[in-house]
């Protein structure tokens, strides 16, 4: 093989790497999402009024 012909496909062959990579990383999240999904909505960590800024008082 010619020198080029190495180089060319030992670049395919990143590329092809780093695509599988890429896929698996993106299947992962769209997993993550989907079992988030099933838990339902979150409980907030802080309570209320700590997030620094004042509200105007609620009319009685």
């Amino acid at each position: 093989m010619f020198e080029h012909e190495i180089a060319a496909a030992a670049r395919t062959t990143d590329l092809l790497r780093e695509a599988a990579a890429y896929r698996m990383v993106r299947e992962a999240r769209k997993a993550r999402r989907a079992s988030l999904r099933g838990q339902g909505p979150r409980e907030r960590v802080t309570g209320p009024g700590t997030r620094g800024a004042r509200s105007a008082p609620r009319p009685d």
